[in-house]
């Protein structure tokens, strides 16, 4: 048996393993991937590294007669496609599917998958790299591909990996005692699946950090400063939810220019570490002009890597609503933007073709006396300027829909809102 077989016979071995065990939870994207899965049509999950996408791929393959091969080795990145397929063959034996496993590692993959699709193979393919994904797949593989974003464990995930059953959680209190209890849990230790399924402790989050940093970003991109580019992403993801320009971060890490920010932020969304939300505008020039928000897409992570001194946990919230809008598939910056008008600022609005879907308020807040008055007053002001009838806060504990000055505003627990409730009852 030659190195390249070896090395896939062991990786059959591990991903079986894998699938043999009982940790494994339940990804609420199976089944939109499922219903695709016996068309021709290549399917592309991306998505920052250990959040779970080779195992989504072999959740969605078990049972089929399928090809595995995990392009994370160097042994494998300059290998030839028919010498890996003599490989597959002969570790396998026929089979229909073929997974592809952190692809953007290997020079070319993008006429690989062309190939092995004439071929009649069906591809799944996994990456941890934006943009390499999304600029080959436009350019190579136009009209022949669904692509889906994967992220660590969403809160309903984390519900199921506890193994709490929401079933008429919205009548029963003591259960939503608990659901609390868990939502904190959560929104502090974050939802990497292998972290938190095997019980591990922060130094696994941050050492995924420094491979993220290094492996994705350095390395990749050939930064010289290495140094510099790691203490730009712990600031980042330190600052989740407030406002920064280019500027503001070239001063505060004394950075040599604003290009050199603007790249190195660019460097770190594409390895889906981070993500930049602007703010809607009107008038283009205030739309190009304006400070950007930053969220993480992992508190855990943030939490094990941040700089900050102190926890302003309604930010918390805001970045668990900012993630879980992008798993109901609002893309930042095309219809989810942030809105300010003076000193009013409305946390998330979403768009609809050229209509203002959906105001969203964030706030940390148990009861109606505990929510500021200008958090109410930026969503009637932001609805009125907008022609926007749909608003909503979200806050900690108070579940209400009222009409002020003319406009009903819904007012949602966190909880509720994240496992998929609209209603107020």
């Amino acid at each position: 048996m030659n190195k390249i077989t070896s090395i896939v016979a062991r990786q059959r071995k591990e991903g079986e393993e894998r699938l043999s065990s009982r940790k494994l939870v339940e990804r609420d994207s199976e089944a939109r991937l499922r219903d695709q899965l016996e068309n021709n049509i290549i399917k592309v999950i991306s998505g920052v590294r250990r959040s779970g996408k080779s195992t989504l791929a072999l959740l969605l393959l078990r049972g089929k007669k399928f090809g595995y091969v995990n392009f994370d080795e160097k042994e494998l990145t300059g290998v030839s496609l028919d010498e890996l397929l003599s490989s597959l063959r002969e570790v396998y034996g026929e089979f229909d599917f073929l997974l592809l496993d952190e692809i953007q590692n290997v020079n070319g993959w993008e006429l690989w998958a062309n190939s092995l699709q004439r071929r009649g193979y069906r591809l799944i393919i996994t990456g941890s790299n934006a943009k390499l994904l999304s600029k080959e797949l436009a350019t190579h593989l136009t009209g022949r591909f669904l692509e889906l974003e994967n992220y660590p464990f969403s809160f309903r995930e984390f519900l199921r990996f506890k193994k709490f059953n929401t079933d008429q959680l919205e009548y029963l209190k003591e259960r939503q005692g608990e659901a609390k209890r868990l939502l904190r849990e959560y929104l502090e230790r974050g939802g990497f699946p292998e972290y938190l399924v095997e019980g591990l402790d922060e130094s696994y989050l941050r050492t995924l950090f420094d491979s993220i940093v290094y492996n994705d970003i350095v390395k990749r991109w050939k930064v010289k400063n290495a140094v510099k580019v790691e203490d730009l992403a712990r600031y980042i993801v330190s600052i989740f939810g407030r406002e920064y320009s280019a500027t503001k971060l070239r001063n505060t890490l004394d950075l040599k220019s604003t290009v050199t920010v603007q790249n190195y932020v660019k460097y770190l969304e594409e390895a889906f570490i981070i993500f930049s939300l602007e703010r809607f505008s009107l008038k283009m020039k205030e739309f190009m002009k304006a400070p950007k928000k930053f969220y993480c897409v992992d508190l855990g992570l943030s939490n094990a890597v941040s700089t900050r001194m102190s926890e302003e946990f309604g930010l918390r919230m805001e970045n668990a609503v900012f993630l879980e809008l992008k798993r109901r598939g609002f893309k930042e910056n095309r219809n989810m933007f942030y809105f300010r008008k003076n000193d009013k600022e409305v946390d998330f609005l979403l768009k609809e073709g050229l209509e203002v879907k959906e105001l969203i308020q964030v706030t940390y807040a148990s009861g109606r006396d505990e929510i500021e008055k200008r958090e109410i007053k930026a969503l009637i002001e932001a609805g009125e300027l907008l022609n926007c009838k749909n608003m909503l806060l979200i806050t900690w504990d108070y579940n209400e829909e009222e009409t002020l000055e003319g406009r009903t505003i819904k007012f949602l627990p966190l909880w509720k809102w994240l496992i998929g409730a609209t209603s107020v009852q």
